[in-house]
């Protein structure tokens, strides 16, 4: 596993990315329970933006029990993510990350997904909005079988 930033995470960051951060390294561990704490309890996630595999309607995965359905669809089914961050950009109280995610499936399947993902926190740091801007057709281009 892996996760890989150009900033310094021991530094002091902009709540944003510190929310971002702990949402990378629970998916990472496998954290369900963690993840989904990490968002207020109106929170919601759009991961890709718009209709998708995940998301049939586009309107996202509201409140924490939605936000639970959607690692359940689409996060633990996957065995390992790896994480790299190549550019990060914090205003006000949201975050822009730019990099990719690697997602590694069973059957020996590696996909790279290239894209930003936008987070807004609330005053006590809890995400309210996770928006994910990348492309299924592009990232499913990406997959092949690795290690075998």
């Amino acid at each position: 596993m892996t996760i890989e930033v150009c900033w310094d995470p021991e530094a002091e960051q902009p709540p944003a990315r510190v929310a971002a951060w702990r949402s990378m390294n629970a998916v990472v561990r496998g954290a369900k329970d963690e993840w989904v704490s990490l968002f207020a309890p109106d929170g919601v996630v759009e991961d890709p933006v718009g209709p998708s595999m995940f998301d049939e309607e586009g309107k996202g995965h509201h409140g924490r029990e939605g936000i639970s359905g959607f690692w359940d669809l689409a996060i633990a089914k996957v065995e390992r993510f790896d994480f790299v961050m190549r550019d990060s950009h914090a205003a006000g109280d949201e975050v822009a990350n730019v990099g990719t995610i690697t997602s590694y499936l069973p059957g020996g399947y590696r996909v790279d997904t290239d894209g930003v993902f936008v987070y807004r926190v609330d005053a006590e740091g809890l995400v309210v909005s996770m928006r994910a801007f990348w492309e299924t057709e592009r990232a499913m281009a990406t997959a092949r079988q690795v290690g075998s």
